[in-house]
């Protein structure tokens, strides 16, 4: 057992799992957490659903309060935000000039979103969807909107967040623009499957502007927002939101020496210890991580992988051996009815692989067509050519379609090929998917042309 100290620069995903995991194994370490905010644990995936009000408070998306985790035996300060890392003395000093001396040091500083230099971009009434204060200011500026005209928001960005974003901004009652600069919105998926997602979205009544990049955020005479200019147009709003996507928050890191890899993320190796400092680690959304199928350097922000690596370093970190297996890119989300998930590598991906692959669309229903509440599904496979072997996979389609993307992420995670997958034992009742699912029958389709 150890009676040295651990410091955590970080206090959410995956420095608080870290923490807590270590401290499971190893009650006599010394635990410090610096978090530059005033909260720890807690969702930040769930904030455009307490801004559209699917949530009902701030606490719901807390899993535990700094409190909590001081009662556990982690000492936590909130409002301390870590300045500068001396390696070699291994002492952190924060912005109100505290300093604290660790033997591990554990990085977790997050993700930083993406801001390009876009004029205006940081006036008033322009919000990111990070933290819980990013939250709190969109669900404000939404409550202050005058009643008696529709709001108007403009979204960037047609990812995740984006999506998400315009979405429950619609259910808040506002008219929602989204303008991208990209051809079609959910850019990992192939242009095929994003065609499907752009008709949803549009549908539903967004206005979806695509190709179109930013040029300048335009503002009233009190320097407030109040639209966007394009190439191609300019968009009135009463809000703007951003969801541009998210990069390893590594300047901390960077700044003291720790090696920085290609994608930009801090160089860990699969215990998530850095590769340049034997005494320090790093987790969450600020590393360097690898695809499991490739081998390559990948960053991949997902709260899931945050806490996976988070349990591994502090599994290590207490004395237990642990290792991260990579990712996939596993990833689901929806945007009104419609359902997005996706898995692998996408045909782009997989060119870059160098794989010899082929594709395969096929649609179904979500339940039984007989059974009320059926909706179209089409699911797209990537597959290695000759071998059949699964590479990627992508869905779209009606309420119950999205995690239909698990099954493909275990196959492809397993290594099985089209027709191991048509030959699995997949559930079947007519509430929940045809006799056939369109997962297997997709596996079918594959597998019957590979056997020419």
């Amino acid at each position: 057992m150890s009676s040295q100290r651990l410091l955590v620069i970080g206090g959410d995903a995956g420095g608080m799992s870290a923490a807590s995991q270590a401290r499971r194994i190893d009650e006599s370490l010394e635990i410090v957490v610096l978090e530059q905010g005033e909260d720890t644990s807690y969702s930040a995936c769930g904030i455009p659903y307490w801004v559209g009000d699917l949530v009902g408070s701030r606490d719901d998306l807390v899993a535990r309060t700094p409190e909590e985790h001081r009662r556990r035996g982690i000492e936590v300060h909130t409002g301390a935000r870590a300045e500068s890392v001396d390696l070699d003395a291994c002492r952190v000093t924060a912005a109100d000039g505290r300093t604290f001396d660790y033997d591990t040091l554990l990085v977790a500083t997050g993700g930083r979103p993406t801001r390009p230099p876009i004029e205006g971009l940081s006036a008033p009434g322009v919000f990111g969807v990070h933290r819980l204060d990013d939250g709190a200011r969109i669900r404000a500026a939404v409550d202050a909107l005058p009643g008696d005209r529709q709001g108007r928001a403009v979204v960037l960005g047609g990812g995740y967040i984006g999506l998400e974003m315009a979405e429950v901004l619609q259910r808040r009652g506002l008219s929602v623009d989204v303008v991208l600069a990209d051809p079609l919105p959910m850019g990992l998926l192939d242009a095929d499957m994003g065609e499907r997602v752009c008709a949803g979205m549009r549908a539903m009544g967004l206005g979806v502007h695509t190709d179109q990049a930013v040029r300048e955020v335009l503002l009233d005479a009190d320097g407030r927002a109040c639209g966007v200019r394009t190439d191609q147009g300019t968009y009135n709003a009463d809000l703007v939101v951003l969801g541009l996507g998210m990069g390893p928050e590594a300047r901390l890191a960077q700044a003291a020496g720790l090696g920085i890899g290609v994608t930009g993320g801090i160089d860990v190796d699969a215990t998530m210890r850095s590769r340049t400092h034997e005494n320090v680690f790093a987790a969450g959304d600020c590393v360097q991580t690898y695809h499991h199928l490739t081998g390559e350097p990948a960053h991949v922000a997902l709260g899931t992988h945050a806490n996976k690596q988070g349990r591994v370093a502090g599994s290590v970190i207490a004395g237990r051996p642990a290792r991260f297996a990579g990712v996939l890119g596993t990833a689901v989300t929806k945007v009104g009815d419609l359902e997005i998930g996706r898995t692998g590598l996408c045909t782009t991906q997989a060119e870059a692989a160098g794989f010899d692959y082929r594709t395969d669309v096929v649609e179904g229903t979500t339940r039984a067509g007989y059974y009320p509440g059926a909706e179209d599904v089409a699911v797209k496979l990537i597959t290695e050519a000759g071998s059949g072997r699964l590479l990627g996979g992508q869905v779209v389609g009606g309420q119950g379609a999205g995690k239909r993307v698990d099954v493909l992420a275990t196959a492809i995670w397993a290594r099985m090929t089209a027709e191991e997958l048509s030959e699995s034992d997949l559930s079947y009742a007519p509430p929940f998917s045809p006799t056939y699912d369109v997962v297997a029958v997709a596996a079918r389709v594959v597998s019957r042309a590979e056997r020419g």
